[in-house]
């Protein structure tokens, strides 16, 4: 699949971007993925210009071309003041100007960073509901990567739950179950898909 990675990082080097690029590898890992990153920091100056112009330069028509060709997208930006940067929001608002359906029915992945986790809210409260708006698919699991997180435990799961969602909606090879090796069996936390059929057998009387 054409995995897109959109990274809203102003710095070099740049969390936001480390952790879309754990995003990006984690969900590689679950599904054969070509990943194409845009750089919302080297496109600033075109994006501006969007909204004066009416029309995206030849760097941000090709971001706006990848991003409604992929099959999935990672879209992960700083906080400030408690929700998404002004970067972050201009790059989707030039995008759904020029198309507003290049995000229509496709899986995103939601990822921010920030100083302390008292802004992890940001990913329901703000992200979640714009890409709503964007008609696109988000993933359950959004991922909030505070200071503190990085080399703690429990980024390094939330990151692999959320790469194995996005990949079961992209229709990765593991996207249905995942195999405990020991036992040949579905993992505790793995989901098995039931056709409506069989279902709706079980539940008829016998005879």
């Amino acid at each position: 699949m054409k995995l897109v990675v959109v990274s809203a990082g102003l710095s070099v080097p740049s969390s936001t971007r480390l952790l879309a690029d754990r995003l990006a590898a984690a969900t590689a890992e679950r599904t054969p993925a070509e990943v194409q990153v845009v750089e919302l920091r080297d496109l600033a100056v075109e994006i501006a210009h969007t909204f004066t112009n009416g029309f995206p330069g030849r760097n941000l028509a090709a971001a706006f071309d990848a991003v409604a060709a992929a099959d999935g997208l990672i879209v992960v930006t700083p906080v400030f003041s408690a929700s998404y940067s002004g970067l972050f929001k201009s790059f989707f608002d030039a995008l759904s100007v020029t198309d507003e359906d290049a995000l229509a029915g496709k899986p995103v992945l939601l990822g921010a960073t920030g100083g302390t986790a008292r802004h992890s809210l940001v990913l329901d409260h703000a992200l979640r509901p714009l890409f709503a708006y964007l008609k696109a698919v988000v993933v359950p699991t959004g991922v909030y990567a505070a200071s503190e997180d990085w080399g703690a435990e429990g980024l390094d799961g939330r990151i692999a739950r959320a790469a194995g969602e996005l990949a079961a909606l992209t229709g990765g090879p593991s996207a249905a179950r995942e195999t405990a090796p020991e036992a040949g069996k579905p993992a505790d936390d793995a989901f098995e898909v039931v056709p409506f059929e069989e279902r709706l057998a079980a539940l008829r009387p016998a005879g």
